[in-house]
């Protein structure tokens, strides 16, 4: 039985590695990338959002970066982390390209409260500590159920979100 463990823990880091191994890389060349296709695809899907952003000078790597980096662990609750990171573990594209389209979610998922704010401070405050906390399964449902449409909105055509 422990090897069986063993065995699956080992397949489920290698299948996780393999498409975000490159993030881990000198000049992390993956998360670049991936920080690039968000500000694209955010700039296609709420154009109000991306504007506020730019209006008030915040760079997607700013924020983006850690997302990319930590994929999402340092914005939700552990209970979260894991059911997101099942589903990342069942994409047949791997972890990285499904990732790109829950971080687009999520961006817009706080789009009330991104408008709001009216600085750069008050942006990157709010960016960098999402209220979160109090989230579970219900919200990461959500959350995923958007990045699914908008995975099949826009991944069978990338050039949709390129200007």
């Amino acid at each position: 039985m422990t090897e069986n463990i063993e065995a699956d823990s080992f397949w489920c880091m290698s299948k996780l590695l393999d498409g975000i191994q490159d993030n881990y890389t000198f000049a992390q060349p993956g998360i670049q990338r991936k920080v690039k296709a968000l500000e694209e695809l955010v700039s296609r899907i709420d154009e109000s959002v991306h504007r506020h952003m730019q209006q008030y000078e915040v760079e997607y790597l700013q924020f983006a970066f850690r997302w990319m980096n930590n994929l999402l662990m340092r914005e939700l609750p552990l209970r979260c982390t894991i059911r997101l990171w099942d589903t990342y573990q069942a994409e047949p594209e791997g972890f990285s390209h499904f990732h790109l389209y829950v971080c687009a979610a999520f961006l817009v998922r706080w789009r009330k409260e991104i408008l709001e704010e009216r600085d750069f401070q008050g942006l990157m405050i709010l960016l960098q500590n999402l209220p979160t906390m109090h989230w579970g399964n219900e919200e990461v449902s959500v959350l995923l159920a958007e990045a699914y449409r908008l995975k099949f909105a826009f991944a069978d055509a990338p050039n949709h979100y390129k200007r």
